[in-house]
């Protein structure tokens, strides 16, 4: 399995792991906001608006409201990545990385807009009245080629089908089986309830949930997402303005550090510009998901007369997952400190690297140096050869770096006694004889440990563990929620409404064993579909730019003849277009 895994992480090296895969994202997003003249700004107020309602006609087709819709695909995309996602960013990349998950969600709200948009101009309206849609319909309808002869080329249903898998498999990756791993962990780590209870538990009630389709689901996020984001903000804003005193520099750092990349502070060794943009573009667009895909499902099945105002819905998308929330995370991270300090903590594996010598960080020659290997700027000789460990104490003159800082008071231990003996190490990396053997000390931490530490630096005080804990638990599972959703109408796309059913108890299975079982090819797995989401879905954009444009443009005049009296429409009848 290790070798499998091993092959998946190469070759998402060369998708969605890849540069040119962000700067295809990336650059499509601000194709289409040069190309439609900056849509997520001018119609913000007009997206609030639809939202609450103020255009709904009873007549209009679909399954789920405005709100309940956008509270659907935000439950898929405010998740693990908005407490442990962004806590990464900022130990990789520092407060630079910030700042560039700020940009891509201000570009990623186009996205959402024209692939929400499309998407619902070209959803099915079932037999039985229910609504489906996707990218996946509008490549089929709209990307398949006829010929002069009169033969049709069906890319694009070759396009969306691979889409329709992808969306499949991330489903049970990014959707389902890491979620529920992550909340079990967490929940055992904080209250003791072992894995498999909390698996059963949440397996019974996501069921429950997930049989009544969409509706359902959507009834639920729409009253677990308001909760979870308000409950999670005002925690948030207690730890920020119990550290009142470091708000004004955590903004500043943001900002004065975003095209020079962050020096090196504290146990930080320094991040480059190149690192922190790579880290902060990565981060921001795979915490909104925007171009991958996912969101304009669960649009899809909106009422709404107008695609158009669909798609400005989604707009709020990224601008509450990325901007309100992603930065709130950010902000209590760098106000509470805890990014720079070295923290006791049990290493992890993949976290360690040996190096052939010792290091000290406070000499300005070794913390160059440790930066640029850092950085991938430079390369240093890595520990080959045993390690002696004494009463638990590492006896060899070498360094020990640990979550990307020099680990301190080194500790190896077995099944929590002072370990004594040999242990080897190949290339920097520990190849300990048994899995109960860990390394523990202090240094940087990262990910949602990191963002549990910063709740604990306020009034919040011990309490800040829960507040994570329950966060994540509510984060996690509406993610899950979301995704059944996505997948069950791949799996209608793919093979029809009558075998959704099985589907949903797979769905559910998968859910209750990954609790309490490794799930790291899974989350690889997910790397991969990810690219078989996103790439077919950008492709398609492009193809699509023309509709999308005529269609905004016949939407102004309709509207305005409906609503002359509303400040957009006033707009349109006096500039003549939008």
């Amino acid at each position: 399995m290790d070798k499998v895994n091993d092959f998946l992480v190469m070759l998402d090296g060369y998708l969605c792991g890849h540069p040119w895969f962000i700067i295809f994202l990336l650059g499509t997003g601000i194709f289409f906001t040069f190309y439609l003249r900056f849509p997520q700004f001018r119609y913000f107020g007009h997206a609030i608006n639809v939202l609450r309602g103020k255009y709904d006609h009873h007549l209009d087709v679909g399954d789920t409201s405005h709100f309940q819709a956008l509270s659907t695909a935000l439950s898929s995309t405010v998740g693990t990545g908005n407490i442990a996602g962004v806590a990464l960013a900022i130990h990789l990349g520092g407060p630079a990385a910030l700042f560039w998950m700020l940009m891509t969600a201000l570009i990623g709200m186009c996205t959402k807009f024209v692939e929400v948009l499309i998407s619902h101009k070209y959803r099915d309206i079932l037999p039985n009245g229910t609504v489906s849609g996707g990218p996946m319909y509008y490549m089929k309808k709209r990307l398949n080629i006829t010929t002069k002869s009169g033969k049709t080329i069906k890319i694009g249903t070759a396009l969306g089908v691979l889409f329709a898998v992808g969306t499949l498999l991330s489903s049970f990756g990014t959707g389902s089986m890491p979620q529920i791993n992550s909340i079990s962990n967490s929940i055992y780590a904080t209250f003791g309830i072992k894995h498999i209870v909390t698996g059963a538990v949440l397996a019974f009630i996501l069921g429950l949930i997930i049989i009544g389709g969409i509706k359902r689901i959507a009834k639920v996020a729409s009253n677990i997402v308001p909760f979870m984001a308000f409950f999670y903000m005002v925690a948030g804003l207690l730890v920020i303005f119990t550290n009142y005193e470091n708000i004004i520099p955590s903004f500043v750092s943001i900002f004065s550090s975003a095209f020079t990349g962050t020096a090196a502070v504290g146990g930080f060794l320094g991040a480059s510009f190149a690192f922190a943009v790579n880290r902060g573009v990565n981060r921001g667009l795979f915490s909104n998901e925007a171009g991958q895909g996912s969101a304009p499902i669960a649009h899809a099945s909106a009422r709404a007369p107008e695609p158009v105002s669909e798609g400005m819905v989604a707009i709020l998308e990224p601008f509450i997952d990325t901007v309100i929330i992603c930065m709130l995370t950010g902000l209590i991270i760098l106000s509470s400190g805890v990014w720079t300090e070295k923290i006791q903590n049990d290493f992890q594996s993949a976290d360690m690297i040996f190096m052939d010598r010792v290091y000290d960080e406070e000499e300005s020659t070794d913390k160059k140096l440790l930066y640029d290997f850092m950085a991938g700027e430079a390369h240093l000789p890595l520990y080959n050869g045993v390690l002696d460990v004494e009463n638990g104490s590492m006896l060899n003159p070498i360094t020990l770096i640990a979550s990307r800082s020099v680990a301190e008071d080194i500790v190896f231990s077995n099944e929590g006694e002072p370990f004594t003996g040999t242990v080897e190490v190949i290339n920097g990396k520990w190849q300990p004889n048994t899995s109960s053997l860990m390394v523990s000390g202090k240094s940087l931490i990262h990910s949602a440990p990191l963002t549990t530490e910063a709740f604990t630096r306020s009034v919040i005080g011990s309490w800040g563990k829960y507040i994570v804990a329950i966060g994540l638990l509510l984060f996690a599972f509406t993610t899950a929620l979301a995704w059944s959703y996505y997948g069950d109408r791949a799996i209608t796309f793919l093979f029809g409404e009558k075998y959704v059913i099985w589907f949903r108890i797979v769905f559910v299975i998968a859910f209750f064993f990954a609790s309490f079982t490794d799930t790291t090819i899974i989350w690889s797995v997910s790397y991969i579909t990810i690219g078989f989401m996103s790439i077919p879905n950008l492709v398609g954009l492009w193809f699509m730019r023309k509709d999308i444009k005529q269609t905004i443009a016949d939407y102004w005049p309709e509207f305005s003849a409906k609503h002359p009296d509303d400040r957009m429409a006033k707009k349109y009848l006096k500039k003549g277009r939008l």
